[in-house]
């Protein structure tokens, strides 16, 4: 089972673009009973799927994989955005670093 298959979000953005859910199953390589089963949450899209459904939808894989419910935010956000906080930290210390001696140099001179 998947986490939660956005249905709504699949169909306004399939509506915008004026294709069906037809559309989508074969783009995807489905069948409309195998799109079905993906829609209700009867089983989760495969990654060959989610590429096909990116594709047509002209959207980034990642967001049709949270659409889809295969994925989740927090699987890697929280490591990747520890990891820039880190980065961050770490280059306003050199910008303080700096301004200190730029402080110390324009005292001396």
């Amino acid at each position: 089972m998947s986490l939660f298959f956005d249905a709504e979000w699949f169909d306004a953005r399939l509506g915008a673009l004026g294709l069906s859910r037809d559309d989508l199953a074969r783009a995807a390589g489905l069948d409309a009973a195998g799109a079905d089963a993906v829609f209700t949450n009867a089983r989760a899209a495969s990654p060959a799927e989610v590429s096909g459904f990116a594709g047509l939808l002209g959207v980034d894989v990642v967001e049709v994989s949270l659409r889809c419910g295969v994925a989740t935010r927090d699987a890697g956000a929280t490591q990747d955005s520890a990891s820039r906080i880190e980065k961050f930290e770490a280059r306003l210390d050199e910008i303080d670093t700096l301004l200190a001696e730029l402080e110390a140099a324009r005292k001396r001179a």
